[in-house]
């Protein structure tokens, strides 16, 4: 007779994600990752196959929380400035009681390299070309504005979110502010 489940999987997996979040994908262990799930080692590999699963399954839970943004982003009818409310919503979406951790997928991306697992750098790069596809949505709101201003507008935006990111785990308020701005003067 097969074991029932003691535990919800989008829980313990909410947990993982937040303990990744916080740690990384190398620095979290199996162990930490027992403790913060609340399950055990053959609970994990049972439900999600390895530390991989587990982190796979992480990124696919960030990833529904930050459509949330996303998808505002893209059913704004107020274009370049959708995106500037995307980039202010996202530092208060990237912190946890006041301490801002970045965005997961940027701060795995600078962790992993480039001799990563296939299956995680995929995992990254069509999250990552999702929200450049919203801004491309937003930007082409602009008439003025033709295919190749659009689709370099849309890599330096991207680019500019993931020093965003990173920045948003360093610097105040008002320097976050003043790097938005600088941003927004170009596009």
């Amino acid at each position: 007779m097969p074991r029932t489940k003691d535990y919800i999987e989008e829980e313990v997996i909410e947990k993982a994600m937040n303990l990744f979040w916080k740690n990384g994908y190398q620095a979290t262990s199996m162990q930490m990752l027992e403790k913060e799930m609340g399950i055990n080692k053959f609970s994990i590999y049972s439900s999600f196959g390895s530390k991989k699963g587990v982190f796979i399954n992480s990124l696919n839970c960030y990833k529904q929380k930050l459509n949330r943004l996303t998808n505002t982003l893209i059913q704004a009818n107020n274009g370049v400035q959708a995106i500037k409310d995307y980039f202010y919503n996202f530092i208060e979406f990237s912190k946890e009681n006041e301490i801002a951790k970045g965005c997961l997928i940027t701060n795995t991306t600078n962790e992993i390299g480039n001799d990563a697992d296939e299956q995680i750098k995929n995992t990254l790069t069509k999250f990552t070309e999702d929200v450049r596809t919203s801004f491309i949505g937003a930007l082409q709101q602009d008439s003025t504005k033709d295919a190749a201003t659009i689709e370099e507008q849309a890599d330096y935006l991207i680019i500019s979110i993931f020093g965003l990111s990173a920045a948003t785990r360093v610097f105040n308020s008002k320097q976050l502010d003043n790097y938005i701005t600088t941003i927004f003067k170009s596009i």
